[in-house]
């Protein structure tokens, strides 16, 4: 089924290797988008040739964080599509068939070159100030060369003629951008065991897939001038119909502003999956790592990115990953929700193994209570256990340092007159309560600020936290008395 003319065919084609990184992310977004804004087809392509490096759990993974990221494929893997298997590790017939096409057509080449003698040439190169790819050896063998070669038991590379001229391309982030002759030498397309390249697979499934744009990483904008003239020689065979428009994405920077990589434990989409990262609130931030909706609007809807999407409007400059940011932006989304939304997203985070309190302690109506008060404060769902542990545990857990720091000299004394004026006070309302330890507090020369830090440290274990007075109202009277007891009790033993 050909494409329809002028349809915008986009790809996202990772590696089945290690965890997703928030690198892989920010190029699915920006390719998803791209689509999506143009009313266009996102194939969904598994690039799984490197079979050491490559794994089933990595594949599912993908798929997963897919999902969980809210894209959807319209080609690929359980979707299917006119172009299918979408994965490479069952497309090696095709690449065997066009590598054999390329090399009857004189647009490639057995080379014989073992790596030793690369290895001496190239260093050869470097001293004499020339550049030092590959020579073009074996470009012209004589029969009796190539007899001479296979006689001594040697395996050829199959390598790619790229053609005596300048390449130039226009850049959709950068620009027009030229390569000459000397700086883009043969490359290898297969290996000797016979196993396609990805210099190969890549660029044949986009033309059989017909890609009309390539949008991918920086890193990979060495190899485009020779893969433009790889399309030139599949468009001469019959393989191809077009070049695809490339457009290259800045560097995500880590720390030390050094490309941030997948061994960077920041890089890891599952950690933030795990620490409790909205999936909306984390493409917002990956979607300003080289874009933005507007100036003076950080926060927006993956619907409102998508209306605006434009590639040319994408940063050139490489994008620094600032974590705290990212926090900050997810959670302004997490405010953004429904509560009735944020209740159910906060699920996982209070069972096992995440929560401190057995499954029969959790009480729902002071979870629903308190909800409302956490949504405020949370950066990342994960934060939630902490904040709500009081209220489900039979006793706090005190942080020592944050006892010491609030737990000071005439702190006892002010917790039994606070005690007495809460035991007085109507339960039914928090604005009560905070009149009762302001009264204390007053009581004892403090301002409120003093007086509810050793309240909070003895009923929640914590010197900051949830609005306290709200918190002691869903805890209620009696466990809130008991805990001022017990820190009463421990302050004078």
């Amino acid at each position: 089924m050909a494409s329809a003319p002028g349809s915008v065919r986009v790809r996202f084609c990772p590696s089945p290797t290690g965890n997703p990184h928030v690198g892989l992310v920010r190029t699915a977004l920006f390719n998803w988008a791209f689509a999506r804004h143009h009313g266009g087809t996102l194939v969904f392509r598994i690039e799984d040739t490197d079979a050491a490096r490559d794994s089933e759990e990595s594949y599912t993974q993908l798929l997963d964080a897919m999902r969980w990221l809210g894209f959807d494929w319209d080609e690929g893997p359980e979707v299917g599509g006119p172009h299918a298997p979408y994965r490479q590790s069952q497309r090696m017939d095709i690449y065997r068939d066009v590598a054999q096409k390329l090399l009857d057509g004189g647009y490639a080449y057995h080379c014989y070159c073992s790596q030793e003698e690369l290895d001496t040439r190239r260093e050869a190169a470097r001293a004499a100030g020339r550049p030092s790819g590959y020579d073009g050896h074996c470009r012209e063998l004589t029969a009796g060369q190539v007899e001479e070669y296979q006689a001594q038991g040697r395996t050829p590379i199959v390598r790619f003629r790229m053609p005596d001229e300048t390449i130039t391309f226009t850049d959709l982030v950068r620009g027009e951008l030229t390569f000459t002759p000397e700086n883009v030498p043969d490359y290898g397309i297969v290996r000797a065991n016979g196993a396609p390249l990805y210099t190969l697979v890549n660029p044949v499934d986009d033309a059989l897939m017909e890609i009309t744009h390539v949008l991918r990483g920086e890193d990979l904008l060495s190899s485009t001038p020779r893969q433009i003239a790889l399309y030139k020689a599949l468009i001469e065979l019959g393989v191809a119909r077009r070049i695809p428009e490339f457009g290259h994405l800045p560097y995500v920077m880590g720390e030390g502003n050094k490309k941030l990589s997948k061994r960077d434990p920041q890089s890891s989409l599952n950690l933030y999956r795990e620490q409790g990262f909205l999936p909306e609130g984390l493409l917002n931030y990956l979607s300003l790592l080289g874009w933005s909706l507007s100036a003076d609007k950080d926060i927006f809807t993956i619907e409102e990115m998508v209306a605006a999407f434009d590639i040319s409007d994408v940063n050139p400059n490489p994008a620094r990953f600032d974590l705290k940011k990212c926090e900050a932006i997810n959670g302004d989304h997490i405010r953004l929700l429904d509560v009735k939304e944020f209740t159910e997203r906060c699920r996982p985070w209070l069972k096992a193994p995440f929560a401190p309190w057995a499954p029969e302690d959790f009480d729902e109506a002071r979870w629903q209570a308190i909800a409302p008060h956490a949504q405020t404060r949370l950066k990342v769902l994960s934060e939630i256990t902490d904040n709500v542990d009081f209220l489900f545990l039979p006793e706090p857990v005190f942080d020592e340092a944050s006892w010491t720091k609030a737990m000071k000299e005439g702190s006892d004394a002010l917790l039994r007159t606070a005690r007495e004026k809460l035991e007085s006070a109507d339960w039914t309302s928090a604005e009560s309560l905070k009149e009762a330890v302001l009264a204390a507090g007053e009581a004892h020369g403090l301002k409120l600020g003093k007086a509810q830090a050793p309240v909070r440290v003895a009923v929640t274990g914590r010197t900051v936290g949830l609005p306290l007075f709200e918190s002691l109202e869903i805890l209620g009277k009696e466990k809130t008395l008991a805990r001022i007891d017990a820190a009463l009790a421990k302050l004078t033993a």
